[in-house]
């Protein structure tokens, strides 16, 4: 039986067939003038939240200090007082949470549309320079209670510097934070090679771990695994490592037990060929 021609013509509501190369051309235009107004688009958008939005967050950081300087000045006591202090109190931490969320939306815009060549970068070298930056910044007692083990070879990737240097430090400060109240804090960055020519390398801390169910949503941006008050941060460091992953095609995974640690499983890439 001679099949009918009409079977193998383009659904209706698909794209018609690319049949010649001046299509194609024309076809590759219209997706470059597409993707460069979602650039354009994209950029004004970063605008609006590094300037636009910030404006009336600084009125409420700014103005809050002076309502509290005339409550007190207006002989404001007793439990009036009190609950007017309270609510001060959670206004301007909501204002520094808000600030926080936008710092972090601005990081990972600045993320998603950084566009740099690769590079063969020494991931223990840079892993101790991001521990140094941050032991810098934690109370001399609290640092030094920190077990660090890092490797002591050079482990050799491709990737972006800058991008792999934010990735490590938001890996980096999350065991740092949730480990420091184990006796001793324990936080080890190892490395091997996979049979594809590609490296696994390992984030682990001996922290208050999480429930390994909820991993998943670990990754996106503003989640938390932990209540508010309990740990600092506004759920960016995870989200901020998965996009740098993908940008250079690794994989990520996160596996945890309450109370015995965390490990974060980077799989990246042979370095490609050329």
């Amino acid at each position: 039986m001679t099949p009918d021609p009409s079977s193998f013509a383009p659904d209706p509501g698909e794209p018609a067939a690319v049949n010649d190369l001046s299509q194609a051309l024309a076809l590759l235009a219209r997706r470059e003038q597409e993707l460069a107004a979602l650039h354009a688009g994209h950029e004004d958008w970063v605008r609006a939240v590094s300037h636009d939005l910030r404006a009336p967050l600084r009125h409420i950081t700014s103005y809050a200090p002076l309502l509290r300087e005339t409550l007190h000045g207006a002989g404001l006591q007793g439990v009036d007082a009190q609950e007017a202090e309270q609510f001060l109190g959670v206004m301007e931490q909501a204002a520094r949470r808000l600030g926080s969320m936008l710092d972090g939306t601005l990081l990972m815009a600045r993320v998603l549309r950084q566009r740099q060549p690769l590079h063969s970068v020494d991931l223990a070298q840079m892993a101790a320079e991001v521990r140094d930056a941050l032991l810098a910044a934690e109370p001399a007692d609290q640092g030094q209670a920190v077990q660090w083990r890092l490797p002591v070879a050079p482990v050799l990737l491709q990737a972006d510097p800058d991008l792999l240097r934010q990735m490590l430090r938001a890996l980096l400060d999350n065991a740092l934070k949730f480990s420091r109240g184990s006796s001793p804090a324990r936080i080890e960055l190892q490395a091997q090679a996979l049979p594809d020519g590609g490296l696994r390398w390992q984030v682990q801390d001996n922290g208050v771990g999480f429930d390994g169910a909820r991993a998943a949503q670990a990754f996106g941006l503003f989640q938390r695994l932990h209540r508010e008050g309990e740990f600092d941060g506004v759920g960016v460091g995870l989200a901020l490592a998965q996009a740098v992953a993908r940008r250079h095609a690794a994989g990520l995974a996160l596996t945890g037990t309450p109370g015995q640690g965390c490990t974060v499983t980077v799989d990246w890439p042979a370095a490609p060929a050329g």
